[in-house]
């Protein structure tokens, strides 16, 4: 019986205790502060509630399509290769995929709405405006802020890209439009090379003395279709003191229906039927006409001179001492050898993740003010040399040429007799002239229907022709344009 009574209270002891307990949610019966437990989730915030530790960009699976050379650029892409192998080794956990897509104004629209653009791509000066405002490029000054290096990239170049303060593309390199002439052409003519200090004259004289239209050879080819083809005629417009557009009171106006418009459009003229100096099928884009110069078919061809003579060089199998880059003539005597200022930027698609910007623009500026990108560059050249190649350095880089990382750049340069030089001489006359601020591309498609009718026809009447393109260019996009 004893036994029996100890168990039933032993019983009723702990059921108080199980009470008690059970009704500490009150707060009245709550420990005191040192007699709580002391493990760190206890005394610190919760365990589930501790923000988790950001991920490393390195940690994430990442895909990126990039801008890949085309196919004929075979050293490019050589290049190219080498700088995905070496940054696939910093980063191995990202799959790149090359892109064969070219920026194309007339296809990016497209490309966009059926998201088939690549990570990053190639355009051009004349398109920071043109892409921004159709929503068709990401808007990445966060990155750029972020970037060590930003403040030694080369301001003229880069604030092309930069509008209303914020960033939407990096500059790769720029050019000055030039005159590329093939003097070997020339020498077996027995044409006297013209003074880099040329005219509008002199190259009249060169190209009508060096065509033989029988044996389908040009003095010049001009390009004439394409967007290109209104480029090229720009630096005759620019050095005949003209503009493409002005800009007052908010509103922007077609201005090249001018009197410089007009001497210039004279002067494609008299290549044509005059001199008889173009190519018979005029109808050449760029790759087309820097093409006909590659295989000597054309001694001339207006172009940033990088990529003629990268074929010209290394796809035309000929000599540097056979090709020589002019500026583009004077339009008088002592006048400026004005050529249009263009450049190569990359810019990224908005409608990537964040993970794919961030990575596109860490592989954009790779090899920016590296040593590594200087090795790769040297071992490019190295590998060229063996295999009878030139490499040909771009007349402007993303970096200033006084800086300590192009004077370093340089002196690789010089140590190599397979690297182009640009002539001195030459290179001091060259004046370039950014491309105008509003609708370039459209004025350059629009006045390519100038050119071609004046290649096709004879005794076109040259200013009517300016007068009703540029009203077509103003009713058709500068009407729209206000200016703040």
């Amino acid at each position: 019986m004893v036994k029996k009574n100890v168990a039933i209270l032993i019983c009723m002891v702990m059921l108080c205790s199980i009470l008690a307990a059970c009704s500490g949610g009150n707060g009245k019966n709550d420990p005191k502060e040192t007699e709580k437990p002391t493990n760190a989730a206890t005394n610190n915030t919760p365990a589930a509630e501790t923000d988790p530790p950001k991920e490393d960009i390195k940690d994430k699976k990442i895909t990126i399509s990039i801008y890949y050379p085309l196919p004929d650029q075979v050293e490019n892409r050589k290049l190219e290769d080498d700088k995905i192998k070496r940054f696939n080794e910093v980063y191995p956990n990202v799959e790149i995929v090359k892109s064969d897509w070219h920026y194309n104004p007339s296809e990016i629209g497209i490309k966009m709405a059926a998201n088939e653009a690549p990570t990053f791509f190639n355009t051009w000066a004349t398109e920071a405006k043109f892409l921004q405002e159709r929503g068709w490029v990401a808007d990445i000054t966060e990155l750029w802020d972020a970037y060590e290096y930003k403040d030694q990239i080369n301001p003229v170049l880069q604030s092309q890209f930069i509008i209303d303060g914020k960033v939407f593309g990096v500059s790769q390199k720029a050019y000055v439009t030039t005159t590329v002439v093939n003097k070997k052409m020339l020498d077996e003519k027995g044409v006297a090379v013209p003074s880099y200090d040329w005219t509008w004259e002199d190259m009249y004289n060169t190209a009508k003395a060096v065509a033989d239209p029988k044996k389908g050879i040009a003095g010049i080819a001009p390009m004439g279709k394409g967007t290109e083809a209104g480029w090229n005629w720009t630096n005759f417009l620019f050095e005949a003191g003209g503009e493409i557009q002005t800009v007052a009171d908010g509103k922007v106006t077609a201005a090249f229906n001018s009197p410089a418009g007009l001497k210039a459009l004279e002067f494609y003229n008299k290549l044509r039927w005059e001199a008889n100096a173009i190519p018979q099928d005029w109808a050449l884009g760029w790759g087309d006409a820097v093409g006909a110069f590659g295989q000597s078919r054309t001694a001339m061809v207006i172009a940033g001179a990088e990529g003629v003579l990268e074929q010209a060089l290394n796809q035309g199998g000929l000599k540097p001492e056979d090709v020589l880059t002019f500026p583009m003539p004077a339009a008088e005597k002592g006048g400026k050898h004005t050529g249009v200022l263009g450049g190569d930027y990359l810019v990224i698609n908005p409608n990537a993740t964040k993970d794919e910007q961030e990575m596109a623009f860490r592989y954009i500026t790779f090899d920016y003010f590296t040593d590594k990108g200087l090795e790769s560059i040297e071992a490019d050249i190295q590998k060229r040399q063996a295999e009878g190649k030139f490499f040909i350095p771009p007349q402007m880089n993303y970096y200033s040429p006084s800086s300590e990382y192009g004077q370093k750049a340089q002196a690789i340069f010089d140590k190599y007799d397979n690297v182009y030089k640009y002539n001195p001489e030459s290179d001091a006359l060259l004046d370039g002239k950014p491309e105008a601020q509003y609708n370039t591309q459209d004025y350059y498609g629009e006045v390519t229907n100038v050119l071609q009718e004046v290649f096709s026809n004879k005794g076109s009447d040259l200013q009517a022709l300016l007068d009703k393109s540029a009203k077509v260019v103003q009713e058709k996009f500068f009407d729209s344009i206000k200016v703040e």
